[in-house]
């Protein structure tokens, strides 16, 4: 009974994380209306590192650690200024439930860098699962087609810096905390921020109503690693991290309800195809660890 209950509970803290990404994803992209993207970055990135910076200081543990200026680190900031960037620029031009799909590839990106570059062994299932998800996110993307749109190539960059993200995660040195990982994820946007907005020449504004939505994504954002973080401890793995793609559905109703969004239904099959292909990589992952 214990085990159940851990499971359900880390299934609804997994859940709620989850619904928390997809307010910060709405919250960034409102904060985009009345401010360019680099200044959001910049914004989000100040903001988020105080958090963890906050989270870090409650829970008594170190802020800072020599350890963070490891170069795999470094790698790490790099991928994840890039996904960033073109995850930022994705929901800023795009359909926020069209991003949110193709974001939710990154798992099944994950997996076939870590057989490519990592020498994790991937069986034959397990690729067919990785090309079917890739073909759920041509289903969205339809490059030469009438329906093709090319702002929804910046949420496929974006999902890709993010899985090299993942990846260098992996690589990175033991011991860092969560809270010291997120102040490394954070910080690093603010000067990706800046040069963003140096690049494309926009100038700053300060409207209270932008500045507020940047601010409600990083408290969004800090909650949402927080619970992540509770779920994967709480319960068994293959319980809990299925639940990751609620995002999907909190993203497109989010998508729907707040931009007025309507997904057709090539999206739609496409965000199945993704969904059915991570599921099931992540159980096939799952059954393998208890052999």
């Amino acid at each position: 009974m214990t085990a159940l209950s851990d499971n359900l509970r880390g299934a609804l803290f997994m859940t709620a994380a989850m619904a928390a990404f997809a307010l910060e994803d709405t919250f960034l992209k409102s904060a985009t209306v009345t401010m360019a993207v680099g200044q959001a970055l910049m914004l989000l990135g100040l903001f988020g590192t105080a958090g963890f910076v906050l989270l870090g200081l409650v829970r008594g543990e170190p802020v800072a650690d020599r350890r963070m200026i490891h170069p795999r680190m470094w790698l790490r900031a790099a991928f994840e200024a890039c996904g960033r960037i073109f995850y930022t620029l994705a929901i800023a031009v795009a359909p926020l439930s069209n991003a949110t799909a193709i974001l939710q590839a990154t798992p099944i990106v994950v997996v076939a860098g870590a057989a490519m570059f990592m020498g994790e062994q991937v069986g034959w299932r397990r690729w067919l699962a990785i090309l079917a998800g890739f073909a759920g996110v041509l289903m969205i993307l339809r490059p030469g087609l009438s329906g093709f749109d090319s702002s929804a190539l910046l949420a496929f960059l974006g999902m890709l810096g993010f899985a090299g993200r993942d990846l260098a995660t992996r690589a990175a040195p033991k011991g860092l905390t969560n809270a010291q990982i997120g102040i490394c994820g954070y910080s690093i946007l603010v000067p990706t921020g800046a040069l963003l907005l140096v690049l494309t020449g926009n100038p700053l504004t300060f409207v209270a109503s932008g500045i507020g939505h940047a601010a409600l994504a990083s408290l969004c954002s800090v909650a949402a690693y927080t619970g992540l973080t509770a779920a994967m401890r709480m319960g068994e793995v293959s319980a809990v991290t299925p639940f990751r793609y609620t995002r999907l559905l909190f993203g497109v109703g989010l998508g729907m309800v707040v931009f007025s969004e309507r997904p057709d239904a090539m999206t739609l099959a496409g965000s199945a195809v993704i969904l059915a292909a991570g599921l099931y990589i992540m159980l096939r992952e799952s059954g393998l660890r208890r052999r």
